[in-house]
Parts: C-alpha cells; structure tokens; sequence
C-alpha cells in the first residue's frame, strides 16, 4: 500500500481521472462524482456524466472508496517523538540536532502516508530553525511529507518554559524567551524573518515544577507581538490553558487558541465575540494522562479528563470554530487520527463536523484558499478512504490513495 516510488511513475504532468463510489468535497457527500486531475490541481470535479475527459487520461477506479480532500493537522510538532518513549525533556536536551531532523523526516513521510497532506507545526521545541529546512526539503520533492505551515521556536516568557535542571545550568529553551514589548516584538519579526509563516505565543505556563499553569506575557506584550505578526501578514497561535491566559491571548487578538484547558463559559462567549479558532487538542490530553498511569477503560476518570469535558461542552455551547488538531507528537505520527476518533466517540461531535473540521474548516481558520476542498483549480491533494467516514469517522484510517500536488504516493 505505500507506494512512494509511486511518485516517479505518475509525475505532476500527468493527468488522470479518479472514480470512487462516493465524493466529500470538503463540505458535503456526492454519489455518481469523479474528479480529473491536471498536474497539480483539480481540473474539474462533479458528476461523471459532465466531466470531459482528454484522451489518454488513466482511470482509476476506487471502488468502495470515499474520495476526501487531503486532511489538514492543525496542530503538530514534528520534531518531537512520544512522551512514553522519550521525555520531552530528554529530547530537548540529550537528543542532538541531526537527530531530530531525521527523525522528522520520517514523521513527515508517516504523516503524509496516513492522508494529511498539511500539517500546521506549531514549534520545534528546541529545533531552532529546523522546520524551516525540512519545509524546505519537502517543498522541493528531496523528501517526502506534507506541506507545512512553520511556526519555528515559539515564543516564552523569560523563565516560564523548559527543560529546568539544575539551576547551575544555562540550557537552550524549548522556546525564544521574551520579556517586555520590545524583546516580544523583537522575537516575533526575527522569527517571521527566518521563515516562520505564523507566529506562536505561550500565553501562560508552568513557572515551577509541580505548579499549576499561570499567565506569563500581560496583555499589552501580547497585543503588541499580534500586532507585529498580523502587520507582517502572518496569523498567530496561542497557547493557554487557563481562563486568563485565553482571555488575555483573545483581546490581544490571536487567530487561535491551543489547548483551553480550563476554559470557562464566559471564555468561551468572548472567544465567539472575537472570532478567535479554538483547537482543544483533546489527544494529547488523553495520551499524556494515559502515559502518566490512567488505565482507560478501567480506572475512573481523573480530573483532568473532566475538566476537558466541561471546557469542551462550554465552547460547543458558546458556538465558537474548532480547528482539528491533536498535538500529534505528544502521541505517534500517522496516528492522527486519533483527535478525530477522540471528538467523535468522546466528545459529543458527528462524524461530519470532524470531517469538515480536518478539511474546508481548517483551511478556512488557516487562511488556506487552494485546499480542503475538492473543486475546480484547488491543489490536487487528495485521499481515498475506504468506507463512509461521515458515518465512521474510523474509516480515515482506512486510506487507500494519497495524491498530493497531483502526484501519487499512496495507491493499491
């Protein structure tokens, strides 16, 4: 099934027809639809009968299929591996530069294999700069992977983040430090300077171990950096988990918030007032809670569990846009999938508005106008699922074919 040499047999010139049982267009599901691409892009897309086919076209027929547009991670960090393997600390300290890049490397390659065609990155966690090359590479056929949107070191608060060893010791930070408006400001173009193509701000964190979350950057750094990313063109992401490291990170005017832990109903209304995304990366809350003893399935939920589910009922109730987007990293590339199985089976939410989430509603919060949907002139990136995953969202598990920039990774 994955087929990378793939690539080199049907190149982007080539042009070819796709015929599944079925279409979801990113918004809704089409029976009697197939889909021509030219190239790169989706040169038409509707019922068979209309679509005027050149000759010498290849057919593929995907029988029992579902044909989707490539799924987009809305939150990923590829330069980390799984928790329960290696700490995060560990990583960022005994794990060297090259060494992460080329595990990165096969992160792409997994994650592009299992239909997400875009990933969001939100941070390196103390790969630098690393992102921007392996983008890079990707873009220009050297590697395999999805597209991605870099968001390179992150910005923290002076003191807030990590690793934190012995107070002797000057470590490298999972993230730029930062304090007051000038160094945050000064943070954010240097970081838009090498590449990044959003901005991420930690809005609140763990000052000491043990310690709960508490905000780290007022509100005036905050607006201050959101004013020097949106005036360079680029949205910004943010980080937080209390109640007022949202409502902080919401004035100030992010495009989305990460996490919302302890999000409260009032939160939650004012982030709809400000049109503020919400990705609640419900995931790595269910691994790290796992990988801290949690027997699912056996044990009681513990409360951090509950709190997600109350945070996650206020913002369902208050009406605000969700992004799809699990942290993968903190869990397994390729196993993506797991927030949308996750909101779907644990959070009250239907197939289809999970599958809307991953596709045309991420493009849509990620200002991304060429994907997430299929119809004429969109970028040729595309996945075949067996099933019907607006009525399984198991069936994205499923994948049969992967098309991106109309080249074939991944077909039987």
């Amino acid at each position: 099934m994955t087929n990378l040499a793939a690539a080199a047999e049907y190149p982007a010139s080539s042009s070819f027809l796709l015929r599944p049982d079925a279409v979801f267009d990113g918004k809704e599901m089409h029976t009697g639809w197939a889909v021509l691409v030219r190239g790169d892009k989706i040169e038409a897309a509707g019922p068979s009968t209309t679509i005027a086919v050149p000759n010498e076209t290849r057919t593929i027929t995907l029988a029992a299929e579902t044909l989707i547009p490539g799924l987009i991670e809305g939150h990923s960090h590829l330069f980390l591996h799984p928790y329960n393997e290696t700490s995060w600390n560990d990583q960022v300290t005994n794990e060297s530069l090259s060494f992460r890049t080329a595990e990165a490397t096969a992160h792409a390659r997994a994650t592009l294999l299992a239909g997400f065609t875009t990933v969001r990155d939100l941070g390196t966690e103390g790969a630098g700069y690393g992102d921007v090359g392996l983008k890079k590479a990707i873009n220009q056929g050297i590697i395999p992977g999805p597209r991605m949107i870099a968001v390179t070191r992150a910005i923290v608060a002076t003191g807030s983040y990590g690793p934190k060893l012995s107070t002797d010791l000057d470590l490298p930070q999972g993230g730029q430090e930062a304090s007051g408006i000038d160094e945050i400001v000064r943070a954010a173009r240097e970081q838009i300077g090498k590449g990044a193509d959003w901005v991420k701000l930690y809005a609140d964190y763990r000052w000491g171990a043990g310690e709960p979350s508490r905000p780290t950057f007022s509100l005036e750094e905050l607006a201050a950096a959101v004013k020097a990313a949106h005036d360079a063109g680029r949205p910004v992401a943010a980080h937080a988990t209390t109640a007022e490291g949202m409502r902080r990170a919401i004035l100030a005017g992010v495009d989305t918030v990460e996490h919302g832990d302890e999000g409260t109903p009032e939160v939650f209304r004012l982030m709809k007032q400000h049109n503020v995304a919400f990705c609640p990366t419900v995931a790595a809350t269910d691994a790290i809670t796992q990988y801290r003893g949690w027997k699912k399935g056996t044990d009681p939920e513990p409360e951090r569990i509950k709190q997600k589910q109350a945070s996650m009922k206020a913002a369902r109730a208050a009406g605000v846009k969700f992004a799809m987007g699990g942290d993968v990293g903190v869990f397994a590339h390729g196993d993506n999938a797991r927030e949308m199985e996750l909101l779907v089976h644990e959070y009250g939410f239907s197939a289809l508005e999970v599958l809307r989430q991953a596709t045309s509603g991420n493009a849509e919060i990620f200002h991304l106008t060429d994907r997430g949907n299929i119809r004429q002139g969109q970028l040729a990136d595309l996945v075949a699922v067996a099933g019907d995953p607006t009525q399984d969202i198991s069936a994205v598990r499923q994948v049969r074919l992967v098309v991106k920039d109309g080249v074939i990774y991944r077909q039987p």
